[in-house]
This record gives structure tokens, C-alpha cells and sequence, in this order.
């Protein structure tokens, strides 16, 4: 999937390799139930890419849309609560990574749905995977981008917002996306984490290709520590346990998908490790 042309260390290469390796299992992935998160969101994605349906009485929204090979796994999955690809008015993304976007312009066609992108990732999208950082061979469909977002662009539809933050490093143009449920002293916030992952292979220190990507990633921890999460989600399931708490769901008081404790740990991990990564590059100079 994630390909990526460097001439670094063989441990990096080797990094490079088992990325490589495990995102190949990723792209085989298969279905997963969907299911209602909250209120009007709905998960749509397959096993390991997680897409959410945010439906309302003027259409609906669709955050990602994974492979190109993964659309019909998301068609089935919405038509399987009762909804219809063709009222999907509007497609967002977490950030321009072939797992996330290749699929933008299947999903495109298939609901006539306008894109929306975050500023950072909009050519990436448009020219089809070109423009990347450090996966420089993967490539998919291009798809044409409707309109330009910037941190803190709320996104209504049919008494539906939704709010981007741009959370940048992992790409330009990461996005974590922000909904409000509730009313009132039951008011409660749903965060969609975009990434806050430092891949391997990512150069924090003497980056020419994104010469911003450590600056990039605080800012993103900054935001992302900021937000009284309450329903943690994310673009992976396995970033806020999907696998393990799914089967809670069913007759239970309390959604197991609120957990801002695990939020609040997640992030905790995820900031450490951007910053043991930029200490050790600071340290070896590379």
C-alpha cells in the first residue's frame, strides 16, 4: 500500500519493510458489522478502516473512504441501516493516505457527493496520491476536491455540524473531527482522531520534503490535549479498542464508545512517542 523511495539506514529500511508488510494485510481487510456509535453516527468502515455515516434529514456525510476496493464494503454497510449511498451529499477525510482516501473517487461517483479537504492535503487528493510524503509510490484515483478547509471550518448539514481541526504531521492536512450530542447537562463531544502517528520511516529533524513535520506534530498534541473528548474515535478502530468494545454495546447502560480516559491515554502514548522520536533524531543528528 504505502510505499516509499528513501536511501536511509538499513534499520530504517527494515522499519520501512515491516510498515510495508503490515499495511498489505490492512488493504485485504474485510468486513466488519456496522453499527450506531451515537445519536446519527453511524460506523460504515471494514475491519481496520474506520468510516463513519453522519446522516441527516437533508443527506448525509461520510468521514473516509479507505481503499477503492473498500466502497462496496461501505454501500453494503449503509444500506444495511436502512440508508442510501445516493443521499451522501458531502465526503471528508482523516488525511491523504491511500488507506483512508483511494477510495474518494468510487465514493464520489457512486453518491455524487462533494469533497471536502483540509488545506495541506487537497493536491494530494486531487492528483491521485502525487506529492506525498515519504510514500512516494502509492498512487490511486484522482479525485477532484469541492472545497478547501482550515482549522476550525464547521461542516453543517440537514442541523448537523461537524467541526475540522487541523492536526497536522502525520500529513499535511490531517483532520480530527469534532460533533456535539446531546443537549443541555447531557451535552457530550464525539472526537474522530485524524492521526497522531509518527510512522516509521518519518524524518522529525533536517526534513527537506516537509521541513514543518515536528513543528507540526506539537501543534496536533496542543490541539488534540485540548479537547474534552467523551466518545473517543478514530481512523483505525484499533486506536480507540472498536474490536473490544463493539460487542459491549448491545444492552448496555452506558456506550462503551465513551471513554475519555482512553482518550486521554492514547494521546499520552502518542506524544511520548513523537517526543522520544525527535529526541533520538536530535541526538543522532539524522
Amino acid at each position: 500500500m504505502l510505499t516509499a523511495t528513501i536511501h536511509r539506514c538499513p534499520s530504517v529500511l527494515l522499519a520501512m519493510a515491516l510498515a510495508i508488510c503490515a499495511t498489505a494485510t490492512v488493504r485485504a481487510d474485510g468486513p466488519y458489522p456496522a453499527h450506531k456509535v451515537v445519536d446519527n453516527i453511524y460506523y460504515v468502515g471494514s475491519n481496520d478502516l474506520a468510516i463513519y455515516l453522519v446522516t441527516t434529514p437533508k443527506g448525509h456525510m461520510l468521514i473516509n473512504t479507505g481503499f477503492d476496493e473498500t466502497v462496496p464494503l461501505i454501500q453494503a454497510s449503509v444500506r444495511s441501516l436502512g440508508f442510501k449511498m445516493t443521499d451522501i451529499k458531502i465526503i471528508l477525510a482523516s488525511h491523504a493516505h491511500a488507506d483512508h482516501v483511494a477510495g474518494h473517487a468510487r465514493a464520489r461517483e457512486a453518491s455524487g457527493a462533494k469533497v471536502f479537504v483540509m488545506t495541506g492535503d487537497e493536491k494530494v487528493i486531487a492528483d491521485g496520491g502525487k506529492g506525498q510524503y515519504l510514500y512516494t509510490d502509492s498512487r490511486w484515483r484522482p479525485c477532484p476536491v469541492d472545497k478547501v478547509l482550515k482549522d476550525g471550518a464547521k461542516v453543517t448539514l440537514g442541523g448537523t455540524t461537524l467541526i475540522a481541526r487541523h492536526t497536522p504531521g502525520h500529513t499535511p492536512g490531517c483532520t480530527t473531527w469534532t460533533a456535539s450530542v446531546g443537549k443541555g447537562k447531557n451535552k457530550k463531544l464525539v472526537v474522530v482522531v485524524g492521526s497522531p502517528n509518527v510512522n516509521p520511516g518519518y524524518q522529525l529533524v533536517n526534513n527537506k520534503s516537509y521541513p514543518k513535520i515536528a513543528g507540526d506534530f506539537a501543534r496536533t498534541f496542543k490541539v488534540l490535549n485540548s479537547l474534552r473528548c467523551d466518545y473517543f474515535l478514530g481512523a483505525h478502530g484499533n486506536y480507540y479498542g472498536m474490536h473490544a468494545k463493539y460487542p459491549k454495546l448491545k444492552g448496555a447502560k452506558t456506550s462503551p464508545f465513551i471513554d475519555p480516559a482512553g482518550y486521554r491515554d492514547y494521546i499520552q502514548l502518542k506524544e511520548k512517542a513523537y517526543r522520544d522520536t525527535l529526541a533520538a533524531q536530535k541526538k543522532s543528528g539524522t
